[in-house]
């Protein structure tokens, strides 16, 4: 497996003098956090609009760029649909809340914390318990490569068995869980859900989120038809892994969605 900066774009370089969306470059911390902020909120109003909530179940993080062991999230008992930047919270790896008026999600924290801390090269986690990747992930077994957008998961996400169906309420249950998560880019938790986490953006997260939602829900409905996939060979697969299942294509896909919500629901930047 490739090393996750060594990966390729299909869509890189960009063509000079066109429209195209651009990644932040700033080594203003100020500027760098408020970023970040409105593209968490930016992937709560995504996961509300992709169908991806569930009651108060859900924690999507991103690292504080100048305090690395404190994380924003969502608050907690808040609607994705409802999450601005007035009610997100600052969280350290304890779970208290050292900014923001909102609880935090005790569940939540116990992993995503755990993961962070872990692994400081994570900068994004995202978490929800989803419909179709709730379901596949009872049979505790990786995606197949079946289609071309499951493929930019291939060899790159981790089937966890610790701690599976039992709710993780205490800190040893994330300690158990986060070394999964060393080089790749998502997890499937048995008789739990999907995880996907990011070096590069909690753009790149959410967009891998929906992402490997959907392919849990296409390998689901094929199995539902009563034919057996044909599957695409490990170097195709690979090969369609390195050019398009990097964080930048991840961070890329998420523009969209993002400037989408900026335009039509501008009250989450209140």
């Amino acid at each position: 497996m490739l090393d996750l900066a060594e990966r390729k774009s299909v869509y890189q370089p960009q063509q000079a003098g066109r429209k195209f969306p651009r990644e932040l470059k700033t080594n203003d911390l100020e500027a760098l956090r408020r970023h970040r902020k409105r593209h968490l909120v930016g992937a709560c109003r995504a996961f509300a609009r992709w169908g991806l909530d569930y009651g108060f179940a859900g924690h999507l993080t991103i690292r504080d760029p100048e305090n690395s062991d404190l994380y924003w999230t969502n608050p907690m008992a808040v609607h994705f649909a409802q999450v601005k930047l007035s009610n997100l919270i600052l969280v350290d790896h304890d779970g208290e809340v050292v900014e923001g008026e909102y609880a935090v999600n005790q569940a939540g924290f116990v992993l995503h914390s755990a993961v962070h801390a872990e692994h400081p090269d994570i900068l994004a986690m995202c978490h929800a318990h989803t419909l179709y990747g709730s379901a596949y992930a009872s049979q505790g077994r990786p995606l197949a490569p079946i289609t071309q957008d499951a493929c930019q998961f291939f060899e790159d996400h981790a089937v966890i068995r610790e701690e599976s169906g039992q709710v993780a309420v205490e800190h040893g249950a994330g300690a158990s869980i986060a070394p999964a998560f060393k080089g790749v880019r998502a997890a499937i938790h048995q008789n739990h859900g999907l995880f996907t986490v990011s070096r590069h953006s909690i753009d790149a997260a959410a967009f891998l989120f929906m992402a490997l939602e959907r392919c849990c829900q296409q390998q689901l409905m094929v199995e539902a038809s009563g034919h057996k996939p044909i599957e695409i060979p490990a170097e195709r697969a690979r090969y369609s892994r390195e050019h398009v299942g990097s964080e930048y294509t991840a961070w890329l896909g998420f523009q969209t969605d993002y400037d989408h919500l900026a335009q039509t629901a501008p009250d989450m930047f209140d």
